[in-house]
């Protein structure tokens, strides 16, 4: 007499108990959705928003707030207008779409959303100095995440997130959204280099901006409603800057970008999408350069230079974008734009017989189906971390004005006992980096 499969509960799915055993469907069928064609709560990946700035207000919320199958419960932001401002974009919306919903709950610390039983899933859109410790604990509570690029702010960040997501059995999607073609063909860049189309490829050069440098702003007095000891987190104590932290809702990202104590500048802010896409080009997704030669003036902000085991040479600096560089001719991809010297190099189609690459249906919509299949979404944490780690690299190179050897493999420099004092930042007591 043949046996029923074990039953598999919503939530040992999505804490991956039964990964081995049923995989729910990518797409919610239509009998499965409850009023106005949602899912019936039951079914609903819940979500914590952590990190309510302009990224969220302009791409998360307004993304993840219409999936049917998706339910935000909790906002969290040091910045109590940020935070009320997302919690009224919610509940609005679901007010409007008829959804059989409870009210969001906002929070001022992280923790206390993580510690709710009920969430399945956080994004985090915090200032890069403020990923790390937020992933790491996420998955010790049992959830998954999508954090934003540039995922870490140091290399032993970015391993001890690897090392978390691994250890807790999450599923983590890094906020490199070029890879889901948001913005272009950045896809079909990778294929056609996959392909051989511009042959043996010898350099490339990945056009960003500079690395950051110490902060030298003036004080100012701290407002009511916010929360200036929280976000400065792991960073060293200093007096408030609306440069750093402007208040309430706005329309521009934050200045803090540019300094290193809480970013990698802007190497690291477009730095993260496009050596992410050099990386996807090369296949190098799970390693990296092995030597990183900084420019001969100390006072460059362009130049370091990036060698392969391979050979190929990639270099910080030139046209926006990336520019490969092979035996048979060039390839060129920014945002919207994709083109080739010869130009019939990339003319004509892919065929059958050459490389084809996931074709994702959307950055969000590819992490929540993750979230149900349990498999790697595109933007896998390795991934996020090896993209970050070319920047990470390239900086120190910078900073301290000399070559460096790299072992990808061991996330170690290689005979360099100075260098691998580098790895991290120093930390406040508070703060200091949790373990996986």
């Amino acid at each position: 007499m043949s046996q029923h499969p074990p039953r598999v509960t919503r939530r040992q799915l999505l804490q991956g108990a039964g990964a081995s055993l049923i995989a729910l469907p990518t797409i919610v069928p239509v009998s499965a959705l409850g009023r106005n064609g949602h899912a019936p709560p039951s079914e609903r990946v819940s979500v914590g928003f952590i990190g309510t700035g302009k990224m969220a207000h302009d791409f998360h919320l307004p993304t993840l707030m219409h999936f049917a199958d998706v339910q935000a419960l909790a906002v969290c932001d040091v910045d109590s207008n940020r935070r009320k401002h997302a919690k009224r974009i919610l509940e609005a919306a679901y007010e409007a779409e008829n959804r059989a919903t409870q009210k969001v709950d906002e929070y001022n610390d992280f923790r206390e959303l993580l510690a709710r039983k009920d969430i399945d899933a956080v994004v985090i859109a915090t200032p890069e100095h403020w990923h790390a410790i937020p992933i790491i604990e996420a998955c010790k509570a049992g959830k998954d995440v999508y954090c934003e690029k540039p995922m870490t702010l140091t290399l032993a960040e970015s391993v001890r997130c690897i090392q978390a997501v691994r250890k807790h059995k999450r599923v983590m999607q890094t906020g490199s959204q070029q890879r889901s073609n948001v913005f272009g063909d950045f896809r079909e860049a990778a294929e056609f280099i996959r392909s051989g189309r511009i042959g043996q490829v010898k350099s490339v050069t990945v056009g960003v901006g500079a690395p950051s440098k110490w902060c030298d702003l003036p004080e100012e007095a701290e407002e009511p409603g916010l929360d200036w000891e929280l976000w400065l987190g792991a960073a060293p104590k200093r007096g408030y800057s609306s440069v750093l932290a402007p208040r309430g809702v706005h329309n521009h990202f934050p200045a803090w970008r540019s300094y290193r104590e809480y970013s990698g500048g802007s190497h690291a802010d477009m730095g993260a999408h496009h050596y992410d896409i050099a990386q996807w080009c090369l296949d190098m997704d799970k390693s990296g350069p092995v030597e990183i030669i900084p420019p001969e003036d100390p006072k460059a902000e362009t130049g370091v230079k990036f060698i392969y085991a391979n050979g190929i040479e990639m270099t910080h600096g030139g046209e926006s974008g990336c520019t490969f560089t092979g035996t048979k001719g060039t390839l060129y991809i920014d945002r919207g734009v994709l083109k080739s010297s010869p130009e019939d190099l990339i003319k004509e189609p892919l065929s059958d017989k050459e490389v084809h690459l996931f074709k994702s249906p959307g950055h969000h919509r590819n992490w929540i189906d993750c979230i149900r299949s349990r498999e790697k979404p595109i933007c896998d944490v390795e991934i996020g971390a090896r993209s970050v780690a070319i920047v990470q690299l390239g900086n120190l190179a910078y900073w301290n004005h000399r070559s460096l050897k790299w072992n990808p493999d061991k996330w170690r420099f290689v005979g360099d006992k100075e260098a691998n004092g580098w790895m991290d930042r120093e930390r406040r007591e508070a703060w200091l980096l949790p373990k996986a």
